[in-house]
């Protein structure tokens, strides 16, 4: 059997569970050699234990158009903004705050988090993530 050759690798982010091969999704997937419907298919299997939660994703296409698929956690950004129960960032974080979280929070999104981040402790991570946070608007107390 010959050796695939990987063509293109790139990242999306999508609705875990709940994907539509519509814009904008449908088009890149496309445009990157992907059956949009084969993709749609296997991502939203992947991803059904997130349901409705935005996951990234890295593709990567080989040379007879099949791909592979890593399914990585929910953005840091995310997962703050359902903890302070803000329904987006500030646009001004330094003067307008949209909302508060707690210490144990930010080391419950750290933890999530960990195999995503480059930090090798939790207590480097919850700094990656209070920065995240702070750079939204959302305050971290305690």
């Amino acid at each position: 059997m010959a050796k695939k050759e990987v063509t293109n690798v790139f990242k999306i982010m999508a609705p875990g569970g709940q994907a539509t091969p519509a814009p904008p999704l449908g088009p890149v997937l496309g445009s990157k050699g992907v059956n949009p419907g084969q993709f749609i298919q296997k991502f939203n299997a992947a991803t059904q234990h997130v349901k409705g939660k935005v996951v990234g994703c890295i593709v990567t296409v080989f040379s007879d158009r099949t791909f592979d698929l890593e399914i990585k956690s929910s953005p840091a950004s995310v997962l703050i903004k359902e903890a302070a129960g803000a329904e987006k960032g500030s646009g001004v974080p330094n003067k307008d705050k949209v909302g508060k979280i707690t210490r144990d929070q930010v080391k419950k999104i750290a933890e999530a988090k960990m195999a995503d981040l480059n930090s090798h402790s939790i207590e480097a991570a919850m700094r990656v993530v209070e920065g995240t946070a702070r750079s939204m608007g959302v305050t971290v107390v305690g």
